[in-house]
């Protein structure tokens, strides 16, 4: 077993560059056990989890180690205190350079994990994005999510018409093949120290191509 690759760590809190493939926490099925955060408490026995990111997902996740810490970094995500950026290539060509998806999200309970975007019942989701490149039929956008819903990224870009590539639950046939993984990555997080306050800044190198 060897853990996640270790970006940086001290006695308040431990951030790790997780690989696509990995869970966040463990699954009920025993091969989802191995974890990234079993992984880090085989190293930290003290730590705590914060945040996820989606198994499919690669980058930065963040570990609190002991409670009061927990407690601070988990209150900084739900006051919307991080600033996260995701990189990711994405199905077609968007017209314009920036913009923002705001549509509200909800759990679709028959197909769970699925969400789906439902203006009554859903919860406000809003993500900004920036176009970073363009191919011939792709286009290198980053991301930065104001909420953190659960799949938020993954519905809001299939939503408007441009999946992410590799997605095999949103995208269509042909984009979900387009790549051997999901690609999106969890590339920067800003946030404040959970002990110093501080404010630290932390990158991981995309794993994945990104020219055009």
């Amino acid at each position: 077993m060897t853990a996640p690759f270790i970006v940086h760590a001290d006695a308040h809190w431990v951030i790790v560059d997780k690989p696509a493939g990995l869970p966040a926490v463990p699954g009920r099925a025993p091969e989802l056990h191995d974890c990234a955060a079993s992984r880090v408490q085989a190293l930290y026995a003290d730590a705590r989890v914060v945040h996820r990111l989606d198994m499919a997902t690669s980058g930065l996740l963040v570990f609190a180690r002991g409670i009061d810490a927990q407690r601070t970094l988990s209150r900084a995500f739900a006051e919307r205190r991080v600033r996260k950026r995701y990189v990711a290539w994405i199905d077609g060509l968007l017209a314009d350079d920036a913009g923002s998806i705001d549509l509200p999200l909800i759990v679709d309970w028959p197909n769970r994990p699925r969400q789906i975007v439902d203006a009554v019942r859903g919860k406000p989701s809003l993500t900004h994005w920036r176009v970073l490149a363009r191919g011939a039929t792709r286009t290198l956008v980053e991301l930065q999510p104001v909420t953190g819903r659960s799949h938020q990224l993954r519905v809001h870009l299939a939503a408007i018409g441009h999946a992410i590539l590799g997605d095999d639950l949103y995208a269509a046939p042909a984009a979900a093949a387009a790549a051997p993984r999901l690609l999106l990555h969890a590339q920067a997080l800003e946030l404040a120290h959970p002990a110093s306050g501080v404010p630290a800044r932390f990158s991981s190198p995309v794993p994945f191509e990104t020219a055009p």
